[in-house]
């Protein structure tokens, strides 16, 4: 019997879906699955107008302390550069996950820092996707301290696109970001990710989006942190990510909370033992379902640098 290839889209913030059926009751085999998902990336990347490139589904989990001043480490100026500029040591971060547990759909994300007498420097450097589609972000950042009361950071990326039988395309964009330290224990800041700029394709029409954050923190205590973030992407709905952050013991931390957007809820705990630190996390999508991820951070030894 001749079998008809059916599909539908479904789009989200969370996800591009495609739905393929069978006339008849062979279900296509798993190896196929990979054509399916480009297919997915191929065909609603036509009729979109922009595109983010993918950020992970529990970023909110890992930059939690973005808006903070004793629970920011090195992960957090990927969600605003000026966090860069509260980095006392050299430190490296790298951090996993598997979306909606699809191999197709993996997202991996390194930080580095370092402090320097002239401000702090960061690179980040991103990957999603699988063989046959793939997204990938090459970041340099830099962070600094305007006083006790201002901090300001800025990233230049390098945006690649890579669809196996169609070529590579690459874009150019920036991040500025900025963080008030309006009390000892309130912090608060604004993030602008590609407000110009950013286009693929020879005619560049295809552009990444334009994002817009604002965000809060509170210190209640050296236990609890608190944060809330507003963001604002082009052509998407306003998402609120809100969550927080309890250290147990100082080497145990548990961190929780929820994007509206997606009704996506996100949790993990972390581990320190010296230097180093392990998280374990996990989100829920009410219809994609989980998405587990690890992350896994290192404090370099270093002697604290004084700041001319």
């Amino acid at each position: 019997m001749h079998k008809m290839l059916v599909f539908s889209i479904t789009r989200s913030q969370a996800c591009n879906i495609i739905f393929i059926t069978y006339k008849d009751q062979n279900p296509p085999p798993l190896r196929n699955r990979p054509i399916c998902l480009f297919l997915t990336i191929i065909v609603t990347g036509i009729s979109a107008n922009s595109q983010q490139l993918r950020q992970p589904v529990t970023v909110p989990y890992t930059t939690l302390g973005a808006y903070s001043v004793n629970h920011a480490d090195v992960y957090c100026f990927t969600a605003n550069q000026a966090s860069l500029a509260q980095l006392k040591n050299a430190a490296i971060a790298v951090y996993g996950e598997r979306r909606f547990l699809l191999s197709e759909l993996n997202n991996y994300t390194a930080a580095f820092g370092v402090p320097t007498r002239s401000g702090n420097f960061g690179l980040k450097a991103g990957y999603f996707g699988f063989r046959d589609y793939n997204e990938t972000q090459l970041g340099l950042a830099y962070g600094r301290k305007l006083g006790d009361k201002v901090d300001l950071g800025v990233q230049f990326n390098y945006n690649g696109i890579r669809i196996a039988g169609y070529g590579n395309d690459a874009a150019i964009s920036f991040e500025l970001g900025t963080i008030l330290h309006l009390t000892e224990k309130l912090h608060a800041g604004i993030h602008i990710n590609n407000p110009v700029g950013g286009k693929f394709g020879k005619d560049q029409q295809e552009k990444l989006s334009s994002v817009y954050t604002a965000g809060i923190g509170y210190e209640a205590s050296d236990k609890l942190f608190v944060s809330t973030e507003i963001i604002k992407e082009e052509d998407q709905a306003i998402n609120i990510n809100a969550g927080l952050q309890y250290k147990f013991l100082s080497q145990l931390l548990t961190r929780i909370g929820l994007s509206t957007a997606t009704s996506t809820g996100w949790m993990g705990v972390g581990l320190s033992w010296k230097s180093f630190r392990i998280d374990v996390t996990t989100a829920y999508h009410p219809q994609l379902g989980i998405t587990p991820g690890l992350l896994l951070l290192f404090n370099f030894k270093s002697k604290e640098i004084e700041k001319d």
